[in-house]
């Protein structure tokens, strides 16, 4: 029992060490602080030995996470070529486009197409892509940013070592488990743990994939039709629209009429039978008065 204690004490302080080496990485360079190392002796005790670390050993400074995010926005000359320039570009920096969107606008009696594009490219690629879509087209606008993510990263690590030494034992615990009572508390309480090990897991993957792949959202748009002037229109084409426009013009009396006429038939008959039977009354008082 003795020898266990004596090993589960090692364990813990193994692993106290390591926790308190993470945190001050680079810390005895800059102070002019001595290194030491920890070592198990035969009896299961520690012993500290200084000045046994040499500088490769000391661990170096952890590279940043940061998420880059991007947005440009151009005026271009036909919508298609310049999308399928930014697809070209983006695979060439070995990104892809993820997202993309595309609709038709009318102005002025004219189109114009317009749309945007959802492009991940590797995170080292970022810089040099942006500059490569600003040459696509007329530059309107350019967005970047970017967010360290990296002690996010850290504390979910942490977080998950911890869950899964306790997965760990009470997998341990659920083997050993001699009532029904036992069985189902520690069954309750691995099922929690293991939910929270694949949530933490699932949300570091997000991170990672955002971290290795920058998102840029490109959006193009090709120049409105401004209005035209109707002495820039062409003489057959001025004239094409006359003749289209008198014809329209003569449809339009035509139905007109035709839509009036059984109200004119109507209206008109009940209107002279009205004006008859006024006339012939009027005519008859006159006589009478004469």
């Amino acid at each position: 029992m003795d020898k266990r204690l004596k090993l589960l004490a090692v364990a813990l302080l193994v692993a106290l060490a390591g926790c308190t080496g993470g945190a001050n990485v680079g810390g005895g360079g800059a102070d002019g602080g001595e290194s030491v190392s920890l070592t198990a002796d035969a009896s299961g005790g520690m012993e500290v030995e200084p000045g046994s670390a040499s500088d490769d050993d000391i661990p170096q400074v952890q590279q940043r996470a940061v998420i880059k995010n991007g947005y440009v926005s151009l005026t271009v000359e036909q919508f298609n070529t310049s999308r399928d320039a930014v697809e070209s570009a983006a695979e060439s920096y070995g990104g892809y486009v993820s997202d993309s969107n595309e609709q038709v606008n009318r102005r002025s009696g004219g189109t114009y197409r317009s749309g945007y594009l959802v492009v991940r490219v590797p995170s080292d690629n970022f810089e040099a892509f942006i500059d490569e879509t600003e040459t696509l087209g007329e530059v309107e606008r350019v967005e970047t940013n970017s967010q360290d993510v990296t002690d996010q990263l850290v504390d979910i690590e942490a977080r998950l070592d911890n869950l899964r030494v306790q997965r760990d034992r009470l997998r341990t615990l659920y083997e050993n488990a001699n009532t029904t009572d036992d069985v189902l508390a520690v069954e309750r309480r691995l099922t929690e743990v293991q939910t929270e090990i694949e949530r933490l897991e699932a949300q570091q993957a997000s991170l990672e994939n955002r971290v290795a792949l920058s998102t840029v959202r490109i959006s193009l748009s090709e120049r409105p039709p401004g209005p035209v002037q109707w002495y820039d229109t062409p003489v057959l084409e001025a004239f094409s629209e006359s003749v289209n426009g008198a014809f329209v013009a003569l449809r339009a009396v035509v139905v007109a009429f035709a839509f009036a006429l059984p109200y004119i038939v109507v209206f008109g008959g009940l209107l002279s039978l009205l004006g008859g039977g006024v006339f012939v009354a009027g005519r008859a008082a006159y006589r009478r008065l004469t």
